[in-house]
């Protein structure tokens, strides 16, 4: 497996749990549950992706500017996060907010699947990209 995989298999998960939380409604067992499980699968997937991925990737020209905006973005949804987690769940603000995150995520993930990925892929030699991803899955599963 490559780190593009790996990291394209997070997405999937990420991408199911926004549209369930998106079709939750308010104060409810469900919503709570589901935005749990997305706040703790975001960051520990940004944690993972920052340090097994955009981190040996940082320091070439062709992939700095890419990364840095990458890792720009996960601040971006970390207080889209913080916002949900200071409105209440019944709130018609926080469908609003819970939308906006998931607008985020997927522009982060399309950048990421398609373009930061191909140039990536120039960077990394075939060893690069499993090991990083044998680092990157034991750090997942070790945190999720």
């Amino acid at each position: 497996m490559t780190i593009f995989e790996a990291i394209r298999n997070d997405h999937d998960i990420q991408r199911d749990l926004l549209d369930k939380l998106v079709q939750s409604s308010g104060d409810t067992t469900n919503r709570d549950e589901l935005f749990k499980a997305v706040r703790n699968e975001l960051e520990v997937h940004a944690n993972a992706e920052e340090r097994h991925f955009y981190k040996p990737l940082i320091s070439t020209d062709m992939m700095q500017e890419h990364a840095r905006h990458g890792i720009a973005e996960h601040h971006e949804i970390d207080e889209l996060i913080e916002q949900l987690e200071d409105t209440e769940y019944d709130s018609s603000a926080w469908l609003k907010i819970a939308k906006n995150l998931k607008h985020k995520v997927e522009h982060h993930l399309e950048d990421e699947e398609h373009t930061f990925f191909q140039l990536a892929g120039k960077t990394l030699s075939d060893k690069q990209k499993s090991d990083l991803a044998s680092k990157y899955e034991v750090y997942m599963k070790k945190n999720r």
